[in-house]
């Protein structure tokens, strides 16, 4: 990895920098991307609509409304999203089989883990703009996630 988080926020002071509230269960700690949003609640019916499509260079970032009561993303899911190419996912809610996700070539940061799945209702909108841990999620614009925390720019930072 040729960029750390801190190093990024001293060359730009204008990114958005999320709250320290998530914890890592990916098996890649530092990844970005540019942002793509899904809004739900408890239903992770659009999480896996998008992990079935090319996600070459993208993060999902999962508005689950703080629920600690159903996991949004689980190791199949996981799994499915790294064969087509997500970087990583940034959760406000949880997620399950941690011990699979840990071992997964994916950025995974979340609230906490739940062991219940979500139901599947069709519910939550895909590509709108989403605001927790203290910033606003913007599609298109770009997130950077490593060890440190996170952070959202509005092009890349990479060269």
């Amino acid at each position: 990895m040729s960029w750390t988080t801190p190093d990024l926020c001293d060359a730009h002071p204008e990114v958005a920098v999320a709250a320290p509230v998530f914890r890592d269960y990916g098996g890649k700690p530092a990844f970005c991307g540019r942002i793509v949003t899904i809004d739900c609640f408890e239903d992770n019916s659009r999480v896996r609509d998008l992990v079935g499509v090319d996600g070459r260079g993208k993060v999902l970032v999962v508005q689950g409304g703080g629920s600690l009561r159903r996991s949004l993303l689980g190791d199949m899911l996981a799994e499915k999203a790294v064969a087509n190419g997500w970087n990583g996912f940034v959760i406000n809610g949880c997620v399950r089989d941690v011990e699979a996700l840990a071992k997964l070539p994916l950025g995974v940061k979340a609230l906490a883990a739940c062991p219940v799945k979500t139901e599947k209702l069709g519910a939550g909108e895909v590509d709108v703009e989403v605001s927790f841990a203290g910033i606003t999620f913007t599609p298109g614009q770009w997130l950077y996630a490593d060890d440190n925390g996170v952070i959202v720019a509005d092009g890349d930072l990479l060269p």
